[in-house]
């Protein structure tokens, strides 16, 4: 009985590397668009996508941003600058991927960071997405399935992702359109820097009213930034591990619906979001910085 299982496991595990390691044809006329290239995974990715000869339209926020990434890219790769929170740089943006694309090409694209703007950009890029029976490939997060204390909007944020991304696959799939989504651990990034972390924590106490900081205390805050300073050591630097996720779903034949990017998430937060509730709740109580008047 357990040698029959064994080899239905095996047989099933190569069928799924089979049809994991087809990619899609042609690779060299679809074109990609790829927010948040001004850094992080979305930089690396535009790089990564344009070694591999595909056409990426790469958005920055910035013009220094733009013009760094073409410094390091091919000619094949263009830039706009997009404001995800600005709808007139959105409808803009947008245009400018028409023109470029038009109704014949695949398309495929990587969001990051702002929920709303996300939701706003594709539902702008939608009808190009559809017409092309294309790819959407969003970037979540493990707090998308694990919330911590002192993390709430980033949390609220990539649970809406993953809200958002799962309601759209199920949407689109009648239209032969696939919805992925990317869900890192923690990597070094300027969204987990320390000092950026740091600061946001220091704004939001300054902020505060005198209940709240009488309630927490001044050495919650002073633990808390310890703990943050600690992050950037913790944080994996390999961010390739990342765009390789993204890069599969973009490219393959057969792209999973989820993706777990880094140890830390394969093997700790993404068993703990199937843990019965009360035991997450009781390792993070135990394991997490206390106000100073906790029960």
């Amino acid at each position: 009985m357990w040698l029959y299982l064994v080899v239905l496991l095996g047989l099933w595990k190569l069928l799924r590397l089979f049809r994991e390691r087809q990619v899609v044809s042609h690779l060299q006329d679809k074109h990609v668009f790829i927010t948040g290239c001004d850094s992080g995974f979305g930089n690396l990715l535009a790089r990564q996508l344009d070694r591999r000869g595909m056409r990426v339209l790469a958005a920055c926020l910035t013009e220094n941003g733009a013009e760094e990434l073409r410094s390091k890219t091919s000619d094949r790769l263009e830039t706009v600058i997009l404001d995800v929170t600005k709808t007139e740089s959105i409808v803009a943006a947008t245009q400018w991927v028409k023109e470029r694309v038009g109704n014949r090409e695949d398309f495929a694209k990587v969001l990051d960071v702002n929920l709303l703007g996300m939701i706003e950009v594709t539902l702008s890029m939608l009808p190009l997405v559809r017409k092309a029976r294309g790819r959407v490939v969003n970037v979540s997060s493990i707090l998308g399935r694990v919330s911590f204390s002192g993390s709430v909007a980033y949390t609220i944020s990539k649970y809406g992702v993953e809200a958002f991304s799962d309601s759209l696959r199920r949407e689109l799939s009648y239209f032969g359109v696939k919805v992925a989504i990317i869900e890192p651990g923690f990597f070094k990034t300027a969204v987990s820097s320390s000092e950026k972390l740091s600061s946001n924590i220091k704004m939001m106490w300054d902020q505060a009213s005198s209940e709240v900081k009488e309630i927490y205390g001044e050495s919650f805050l002073a633990s808390y930034l310890s703990m943050l300073k600690s992050l950037d050591q913790k944080c994996n630097e390999d961010l390739s591990l990342v765009t390789d996720c993204m890069e599969h779903a973009l490219t393959s034949c057969h792209p999973r619906t989820r993706y777990s990017a880094g140890w830390d998430a394969k093997l700790f937060y993404l068993p703990m979001s199937y843990l019965p509730t009360f035991l997450v709740d009781a390792m993070i109580y135990w394991t997490s910085i206390k106000p100073t008047k906790a029960l």
